[in-house]
């Protein structure tokens, strides 16, 4: 019955969905110049987008046609589809008041407002909400469907940096603008005089966000965010700092190993490409995006190999999760569609890529890794005739474990008759090929949860719990009896306290009585 109600319920999304396309149409599209057409036409084939303004709207049709027609008139307003890093003012590049940088513990990116930098300013404002708009276009467009975490960095801030007109706008951009966006808005170490402005910033939210808004202090702030990814004077050990330009894509850094940073084969020539692809493609234009510039993912050094159909059979693939979703490109479809899934088992170490070349020629392609140090991709780099498929192996290296934070690249180009698809052939190919012909997509990483759950544990603490290898419990393991003692711990001390509170108040009834007794015992007599 579950699952009859659940198709129902599918169903009815399906049904909204086309209800909510045609209502658009009908009422709101009738003046040519009203939206940008190519808007218009993403929302007709985009069912996902659709979805993502009901969703966001308690899938009332009315309240998400209001909301797609207020979004489509911004983004004309804006001219969000030709939005370039050239539209934007080079000095508020060079600011770094905002920019995207590192992750929350859930994997999304991190938004940064450092507020010290901005003052209000009549002239500017319509530049720096443009500022925003091309950040977060750019991110729409890298990664479909990822929501962000804002953090307002209050740190030697004051009155003077509080421009309340561009707060709203910033909130409107994730209530109205960017549906389904927000993961939450971190406020950290706000001053006590600017405790009224963000009272009246809690009534913009709406009853959707509020829950979103997030008060940290310098101490509070590693609930929601690693060290790792925070600035020294938060007490975090992120050395980043920001520098324009280039513009800072930390998706793409090379990291650094034991022996040192890991050199990809074209991090020279990819200098000469900085000018290059400036142009920002617009998420709502495209299914697939251009890679407007350099690119820092380190490559692992595997030597190219050309696989065939007889070479689908290879034994280095048994074991390897195999895709259950496809992305559809121009070029290659890629499955996974949107990320490879990794665990802690031995059987969940290791993941398939499937590229089926879709074009009529041959294509180039690569594979690359935030965290070229944890994984092993075979083939990394190589190419796939027309019609032809490649299996692509991606596993966790030695005894690391997949984060939420590592994301995948995968790069394409098609590649001219009779080319040669050797090493030194691949090499001088991606140092030739346009970026603006370069089809990329970016799959992120998913971790897998154990499967057995606390409460499934004995009673006792120290009672034993299936260890790691060789019968020593393993970091995982013993990260759950802790967990599972400090729950049990809690749950005694509530008791504890409850008992307590229960005592005091039968005390203090005692005492008032004994009071009253002996206040009327003279007149008792």
């Amino acid at each position: 019955m579950a699952e009859v109600g659940q198709l129902e319920s599918e169903q009815d999304i399906e049904k909204k969905i086309e209800e909510t396309k045609q209502k658009f149409k009908n009422e709101y599209v009738q003046e040519s110049e009203k939206y940008d057409s190519r808007d218009v036409d993403r929302l007709q084939k985009d069912d996902a987008l659709v979805e993502a303004y009901l969703t966001w709207r308690q899938y009332s049709v009315d309240d998400a046609v209001k909301m797609i027609d207020d979004s489509f008139l911004w983004r004309k307003e804006f001219g969000l589809n030709d939005l370039t890093e050239s539209s934007i003012p080079k000095w508020m590049f060079e600011t770094g008041a905002v920019f995207l940088h590192g992750y929350d513990k859930e994997g999304n990116k991190l938004f940064w407002f450092k507020v010290k930098l901005h003052t209000k300013d009549a002239k500017t404002i319509m530049d720096k909400k443009k500022y925003v708009a091309f950040w977060l276009e750019r991110y729409a467009k890298r990664e479909p469907g990822m929501p962000l975490t804002v953090v307002f960095d209050m740190a030697d801030s004051g009155i003077s940096n509080i421009d309340m007109d561009f707060v709203k706008y910033i909130i409107n951009c994730f209530k109205v603008y960017y549906p389904k966006f927000l993961s939450k808005m971190i406020i950290v170490d706000m001053p006590w005089i600017m405790n009224a402005a963000w009272k009246i910033v809690k009534t913009w939210l709406g009853p959707e966000a509020i829950s979103k808004l997030k008060f940290a202090s310098k101490n509070e702030i590693q609930m929601f965010i690693d060290p790792e990814y925070l600035p020294l004077h938060m007490g975090g050990t992120d050395p980043f700092k920001y520098s324009y330009p280039p513009l800072p894509d930390d998706d793409f850094q090379t990291p650094t190993c034991e022996n040192g940073p890991i050199v990809s084969e074209d991090d020279n020539e990819s200098k000469e490409g900085e000018s290059e692809g400036k142009e920002l493609e617009s998420s709502f234009s495209s299914e697939v995006a251009v890679k407007p510039k350099k690119v820092y993912f380190s490559e692992e050094s595997l030597s190219s190999l050309k696989l065939d159909d007889n070479d689908k059979g290879d034994c280095r693939t048994k074991g390897a999760r195999k895709p259950l979703t496809t992305f559809k490109g121009p070029l290659l479809n890629v499955s996974p569609a949107e990320e490879l899934s990794f665990g802690n088992k031995e059987s969940e170490r290791k993941c398939l890529i499937i590229l089926d070349n879709v074009s009529k020629n041959q294509v180039a392609f690569k594979v690359r890794t935030t965290a070229p140090e944890k994984y092993r991709v075979k083939p990394s780099n190589s190419s796939c005739e027309p019609g032809a498929s490649v299996d692509i192996v991606v596993s966790l290296h030695g005894g690391y474990q997949a984060s939420l934070q590592d994301r995948f690249l995968v790069m394409a180009a098609e590649m001219e008759q009779n080319a040669g698809a050797g090493s030194p052939e691949l090499a001088q190919f991606w140092k030739d090929v346009p970026k603006t012909k370069i089809m990329d997509h970016r799959l992120r990483c998913h971790v897998l949860e154990s499967t057995k759950p606390i409460l499934s544990y004995p009673s006792g603490c120290d009672n034993p719990v299936e260890g790691g290898a060789n019968g020593h419990p393993d970091l995982h393991t013993t990260l759950m009896r802790v967990m599972v003692c400090n729950a049990r711990l809690e749950q005694k001390l509530d008791q504890c306290l409850w008992v307590q509170q229960v005592l005091i108040g039968l005390v203090l009834v005692v005492m008032m009585f004994s009071f009253l007794t002996l206040y009327h015992l003279p007149g008792a007599s």
